[in-house]
């Protein structure tokens, strides 16, 4: 009986440990947030924007070369010689511009690219700010981001912290707002 005792009050010692102990749990919705960011819809259009403007390039391009293609193959059987080379090389040249062009602009080391990266960094950063702070007001040991590909069957609205990141970020004046102030600011005292 004893020894039942002594099992018991270990396992309530254990147990009461690993509950002390236990990380609280924290989700947010970082692609929600962004969306929701207005700083960062503006950046986005104007990406977008960017993008058609390359597409509308590349569609010209492709145009032009298929135009040309399609002429040099008609007649190439009337041309000779130095025509001949000229034109096939105007044709290929087309060809690798095009391709040198999609390389420069929709590759994996694209501007497209390099611009998102650019675009989202500063916001990123932001994010990360407030969801620290809220780690720090709310003791939480671990936060989820549910937009990257984390399967949530089933969350409890208490954990989670989506909404109170946003509140913070859109309560709290970005680096630009805070320049703009200074800026609109020194205007005035200077009319003054």
């Amino acid at each position: 009986m004893k020894a039942f005792k002594v099992l018991i009050s270990f396992l309530i010692v254990i147990f009461a440990n690993s509950y002390s102990s236990a990380q609280k749990i924290g989700v947010v919705d970082t692609n929600y947030i962004l969306s929701k960011l207005p700083q960062y819809t503006e950046a986005q259009s104007r990406l977008d924007a960017q993008i058609k403007t390359w597409e509308e390039q590349l569609q010209k391009m492709q145009s032009e070369y298929e135009t040309k293609k399609t002429a040099f193959e008609n007649e190439k059987v009337l041309l000779v010689g130095d025509q001949l080379k000229l034109k096939e090389t105007e044709v290929k040249n087309l060809e690798k511009n095009i391709q040198k062009f999609i390389a420069e602009k929709f590759s994996g080391e694209g501007e497209i690219n390099k611009f998102r990266a650019n675009l989202a960094k500063p916001f990123q950063d932001q994010i990360w700010n407030a969801i620290k702070t809220i780690v720090d007001k709310n003791t939480l040991g671990i936060v989820l981001d549910k937009s990257n590909n984390i399967s949530v069957i089933f969350l409890d609205k208490k954990y989670d912290y989506t909404d109170k990141v946003l509140d913070l970020l859109l309560k709290t004046p970005s680096k630009e707002d805070k320049s703009k102030d200074n800026k609109s600011e020194t205007k005035t005292k200077n009319k003054k």
